[in-house]
């Protein structure tokens, strides 16, 4: 409760008062004409309610060389609460202020409603405990707005060139695979089959590569033949002459003992050769078995320059030339057998292996009858050979396994679809960038913040779904409290779906105008010529909701019984019946709390409120000038402005009669006239509307009366004409010319003051 102020210095129009004998009551009227400080006085209860020093620094007395200082005395001390050096030593929650400031941040500012007053509305709907449950869901909202801020700190960190165009949700959750490389590799080779399906399909397969054997067993083994049954002198003999005769004779002999004719005649030199020696030796050794010999030495020799031609090496180069290129074009697409056999060594190395069985068959063909073998130097050369027929029988075996793969490549590749390669590719790619050394720790930061932005949101959806359960109650109870409100305000309108509403901003309220049985809903985007708040409410309308607004969340406040309410200017732009109704529920609010405090500029509006109010419970302040540029605070005697002017005025008539007073005679009988009006429009309201004149109200009474229809009787109408014409002269607009210098005799004026009294007295 408030209970004084004791200190009010360098604040709005007040420079130093101290005003520690003037208490406050249960009920406070505080009474102050525009510009001496009530608003400043209002601006002060909040910012003690509210602890907002900046209320008071922004009134900070023009041209004051001292900082503001306030001290009230209230309770919840010693100390008093005091505001010095900017700032307040305590503050009273329990205090809740209604004025402009009340109606700017919770109903309108001027004649639009904003996203701000929505919010500012949502927590009045709710109260403390709803804004308590608000709050905890807004720590919630801002604290994922600080995940959300720092997420994307923790994105930016991570190269873009890493993430292959994924998000960074998806970059981050993508997990190690360990044959990540062989991955990738089989992904860039399907991705490159399908961009190739016409090439590949008309690629073809591997074929074999050979290379022919020498077959060393068989030619040694002709190497070493001979003719074991030939006589062994006929050998010798042959031999002997043969050795005598050039190189190759052998040859020739055995050809020429082909060609003795039956006479036995030399073929060369035409003599009889039956008794030569020799010739018998020559048949024996030259015989059928010879010649057979002679020819496995050919055949096998001439089977040898089939196999192992000049043609072979050029065969195998074009071959493992053919299987390098189609090698070269299947690896692009999986894995394929290496060739490294070097065609050209193969090539010298054949050469010289047949070059040496050829020697050797030749020197065979040359004497057959001796036994020969191969050298070593025609062994080894074999030998080399093999080692590369051995590698060349390897390679052909690996490239015919590998058109498995191929043939598995040309069906990929047919059915392939690039854009899927494409992206299987790019995400294998990002996986394997996701674990480099320099991008995995940026990763598991940003999932570390996703994680616990994943908590906190969960902990917001379940402060939401309390706020939302508890304002599924509070909701339609203050719609009905509006609602009773504005009825007996007698307002033309009524709220419809007040309802909460969440947004990016926080949570908000939402209600629409139901005017006419027509609902006209409450935004600040109406569109040109559409009704919208600001066209349908008057002034008055707008702050009849307001007052409507404020009371309703009085009525849900479960702490009501210990509030001190302070009320400012509550009846502006209102009319004399939601006046009265206003002090009606003041009146209500009473019994139910601690303390009321009313500021206005309006005397009627306190002295109906004074009327109505218990004695003793009650008190009356007033703000005054205090010389020229301040103002003070001292103690209002509502009793005297309870009199009305005309009361004023008729008192004045009376003591004039009665004590013959010798005040200017010009102003009481100037005050004749309004006597007259005043009462004329108060027992003839029907016939005396307000903003009338007196004159026309008695040429109206003359009418009325001439029709048959008289206002009132005729002497009156004469009288109140008598009266009038008298009073008139006494007024500028009546007598502008004279109204100053009228001469006023006592006993005259005596005379019309006793009618004019008279003629008041007689309803």
């Amino acid at each position: 409760m408030i209970n004084r102020f004791r200190l009010l210095r360098n604040i709005g129009q007040f420079d130093n008062v101290v005003a520690t004998a003037y208490a406050f009551q249960c009920l406070t009227l505080l009474y102050a004409e525009n510009g001496r400080g009530k608003t400043t006085l209002s601006a002060l209860f909040r910012s003690l309610a509210q602890n907002r020093p900046d209320l008071i620094l922004e009134r900070h007395r023009l041209a004051a060389t001292h900082p503001p200082e306030v001290i009230i005395d209230c309770d919840a001390g010693p100390p008093p609460a005091m505001f010095q050096n900017g700032a307040w030593n305590r503050y009273l929650p329990d205090l809740t202020v209604f004025d402009d400031a009340f109606v700017d941040e919770n109903v309108c500012s001027g004649l639009s409603v904003e996203a701000e007053h929505r919010q500012n509305l949502h927590e009045l709907i709710i109260g403390a405990q709803g804004v308590a449950l608000n709050q905890q869901l807004q720590a919630f909202v801002t604290r994922i707005e600080t995940h959300n801020a720092e997420l994307r700190t923790r994105a930016s960190a991570v190269p873009v060139a890493s993430m292959g165009g994924m998000t960074i949700d998806a970059f981050c959750a993508l997990q190690p695979r360990p044959n990540i490389d062989a991955d990738i590799q089989e992904a860039e080779r399907a991705l490159q089959a399908a961009r190739e399906q016409t090439p590949i399909r008309e690629a073809r397969l591997f074929e074999a590569i050979t290379l022919p054997a020498f077959d060393t067993a068989a030619i040694e083994q002709v190497l070493a033949r001979d003719l074991p049954g030939l006589d062994t002198a006929a050998v010798a003999r042959v031999q002997e002459h043969l050795s005598q005769m050039p190189a190759g004779s052998e040859a020739w002999v055995a050809d020429g003992m082909r060609r003795i004719p039956p006479s036995r005649e030399c073929p060369f030199c035409a003599q009889d050769m039956t008794e030569s020696p020799v010739l018998t030796h020559y048949r024996a050794f030259f015989s059928e078995e010879y010649r057979n010999l002679k020819e496995s030495i050919s055949r096998l020799a001439r089977s040898i320059d089939e196999t192992h031609s000049d043609n072979g090496p050029i065969a195998f180069e074009r071959a493992l030339r053919t299987a390098s290129e189609r090698r070269a074009f299947w690896a692009r697409f999986a894995d394929m057998p290496e060739i490294t056999l070097d065609s050209r060594a193969v090539g010298e190395d054949w050469r010289r292996a047949r070059q040496f069985i050829a020697t050797a068959l030749a020197a065979k063909a040359a004497t057959p009858l001796e036994r020969m073998e191969l050298s070593p130097e025609a062994r080894a050369a074999v030998a080399v050979y093999d080692v590369h027929r051995t590698g060349a029988a390897g390679l052909s075996t690996a490239l015919l396994a590998a058109n498995r793969a191929v043939n598995i490549i040309k069906e990929q590749a047919a059915a392939g679809n690039v854009t899927a390669r494409q992206s299987d590719l790019v995400r294998l790619q990002a996986t394997k960038a996701r674990q480099e050394p320099n991008v995995a720790p940026l990763c598991d930061a940003y999932a570390v913040e996703k994680a616990a932005k994943t908590a906190t949101e969960q902990q917001r959806d379940q402060a939401r779904q309390a706020l939302e359960q508890y304002r599924r109650n509070v909701f339609p109870n203050y719609q009905n409290a509006i609602n009773q409100y504005l009825a007996r305000f007698n307002a033309g309108f009524r709220l419809e779906q007040i309802q909460p509403t969440n947004t990016r901003g926080g949570s908000a309220c939402s209600y629409s105008l139901r005017i006419n049985n027509v609902i006209v809903p409450v935004t600040a985007d109406a569109a040109p010529g559409q009704h919208a708040f600001s066209n349908t409410l008057s002034s008055g309308d707008r702050n009849t909701l307001a007052l409507a607004f404020f009371f309703a969340c009085l009525d849900q406040d479960p702490n009501l019984a210990g509030k001190v309410i302070v009320i400012d200017d509550p009846v502006s732009s209102l009319d004399d019946n939601r006046s009265l109704t206003t002090v009606q529920e003041i009146r209500r609010l009473l019994p139910r709390v601690s303390q009321v405090i009313i500021l206005s500029h309006s005397k009627p509006f306190l002295c109906q409120t004074w009327e109505s109010s218990d004695p003793t419970q009650r008190a009356a302040l007033q703000v005054r000038r205090d010389g020229p540029t301040s103002s003070t605070i001292d103690t209002w005697n509502v009793d005297a402005d309870l009199t009305t002017e005309y009361d004023r005025r008729h008192e004045k008539l009376r003591m004039y009669l009665q004590t013959g007073a010798t005040g200017s005679l010009r102003d009481i009988a100037a005050d004749i006239r309004p006597t007259l009006e005043y009462f004329c429009r108060v027992a003839y309201p029907a016939d005396y509307p307000s903003g009338d004149l007196l004159g026309n109200f008695r040429d109206r009474c003359q009418t009325r009366l001439n029709q048959g229809n008289p206002v009132m009787p005729l002497a009156d109408v004469q009288e109140l004409r008598d009266l009038t014409d008298y009073g008139n002269r006494f007024h500028h607009d009546s007598n502008p010319q004279g109204y100053l210098t009228v001469v006023v005799t006592d006993a005259e004026l005596q005379g019309f003051v006793q009618r004019t009294l008279a003629f008041c007295s007689r309803r």
